[in-house]
C-alpha cells in the first residue's frame, strides 16, 4: 500500500482502510469521510433537518411524520429512531442514507427527520 490513510479519531487505530468514499476503522468500527487533501470546504453542501440543525454522518435522527413504504403494509411511524445516517446526493431530494429497523436499508428525505 502506498497511500497514507489517517488513523481513527476515535480509538487512535492505524490500521484503517478505505470502503468506497469511507474510511473504516477495523478495530471499533467507526466509519468517516478523510478531509479532502488541499481542498476548501466551502464546496461541501450543508444537509439541515426538519427544525434547521445541520446534520452529519453518522447522526442520529427521529422520524418527524409516518412514512408510507411500497410494498409494507405499515409503514414507518413517526418518532422511529434511525441511528447512523450517512449524508449522501440522492435521487429526488433523499439525501440521507439509513437502515431502519424492521424496513432494512432505504433512502430519506431530510425534511421528514429531526436530530435526535
Amino acid at each position: 500500500m502506498t497511500e497514507n490513510l489517517p488513523p481513527c479519531p476515535k480509538c487512535s487505530c492505524e490500521y484503517t482502510y478505505e470502503m468506497n468514499a469511507l474510511v473504516v476503522c477495523p478495530e471499533c468500527g467507526h466509519e468517516w469521510v478523510p478531509a479532502a487533501e488541499g481542498g476548501d470546504a466551502a464546496g461541501e453542501r450543508v444537509v439541515k433537518d426538519a427544525v434547521g440543525n445541520v446534520l452529519q454522518d453518522g447522526d442520529s435522527v427521529v422520524v418527524v411524520k409516518a412514512l408510507k413504504v411500497k410494498g409494507s403494509p405499515s409503514g414507518i411511524k413517526a418518532g422511529t429512531k434511525v441511528r447512523g445516517i450517512r449524508l449522501v446526493d440522492g435521487v429526488d431530494g433523499h439525501d440521507i442514507d439509513c437502515k431502519i429497523d424492521g424496513f432494512g436499508a432505504m433512502q430519506l428525505k431530510s425534511s421528514v427527520v429531526k436530530k435526535a
